[in-house]
């Protein structure tokens, strides 16, 4: 019995190594996956300042800076300058089209030219690479102003991805702890060490360790269960035994118990003890069942 519970608990270390090495790969992958998007947004940063200078330069602006791009949220941020400028709509499209088709994660985005002031939008268009693009009012030059040039992504799932790759390597984890653990939780049934006595019971002698009863020189084999619950009431012979010990003790650790289990191992009891008069099991009402032994 100890080998095939030491081969039993082998294998399911074994699985649980193997699924905490998976679940461990799963997430550095995330986390590799995140940091190569950490080089593409920085990327997408210089970008925008070569957006914000070439802006600086068709406005006759050759000295003022660019300022620090400035992340709004996850996909948006904003261009600043240092002083006003003018721009041709027709040429902030084209500037913006042509740099950031450099930038292998900005598929779909909208771009808003904002006044400093008051936030209002002075001139906004649409870019995608899969439709048609969205700009209107071409051809008008728009007044030297303090203008923000605030760009928006289409969210393209990156963070979400990750945070899937993370719980699914949680959820594996969880699973294989399940597993393991539930292997080596000590059983509350008949460890090896209480197979050791032989009980004797009215006339007759109980062998645990072998699984079976003798009975005026007649041997009966009992089953692993069987052994289980006479072995409990063995224990405590004339002393009731609860119906939910019974079943818990019993049953728990394989997962289900079935009310109507209990009672067919009880007959069956009996009926392997019955030619044995000074011995039986009764049935205590609302309680349990006791193990009445004759003196």
């Amino acid at each position: 019995m100890n080998n095939s519970r030491n081969c039993l608990f082998g294998k399911r270390k074994s699985i649980f190594e193997f699924i905490l090495l998976l679940s461990i790969t799963i997430i550095c992958v995330a986390f590799t996956t995140e940091n190569g998007n950490d080089f593409n947004i920085s990327k997408r940063e210089i970008l925008f300042r070569k957006i914000g200078h070439e802006l600086l330069l068709q406005s006759g602006d050759s000295t003022s800076r660019v300022l620090p791009v400035k992340k709004i949220a996850e996909n948006e941020y904003q261009i600043r300058f240092e002083n006003e400028l003018t721009f041709q709509p027709d040429s902030l499209v084209n500037i913006t089209r042509r740099i950031l088709a450099e930038d292998q994660l900005a598929n779909n985005y909208i771009i808003n030219v904002l006044n400093c002031g008051n936030s209002s939008v002075a001139y906004g268009y649409g870019i995608s690479k899969n439709k048609d693009d969205i700009a209107s009012c071409l051809g008008r030059r728009q007044p030297k102003a303090c203008y923000i040039i605030d760009i928006k992504f289409e969210p393209i799932g990156i963070n979400t991805t990750k945070n899937r790759y993370v719980l699914g390597s949680l959820s594996l984890l969880a699973f294989a702890g399940f597993i393991f653990f539930r292997s080596t939780k000590p059983r509350k049934t008949l460890p090896d060490a209480q197979f050791t006595d032989i009980y004797t019971l009215g006339s007759t002698l109980f062998d645990a360790k072998n699984k079976k009863l003798i009975i005026n020189g007649e041997t009966i084999v009992l089953t692993g269960t069987e052994t289980r619950v006479l072995l409990i009431f063995a224990s405590s012979p004339n002393q009731t035994i609860e119906r939910s010990r019974l079943q818990k003790e019993i049953w728990e650790d394989d997962g289900v118990i079935v009310g109507r289990s209990l009672d067919m191992f009880i007959s069956k009891l009996r009926k392997k003890l019955e030619s044995d008069s000074n011995i039986n099991i009764v049935v205590v009402r609302s309680k349990g069942y006791k193990l009445e032994i004759s003196q």
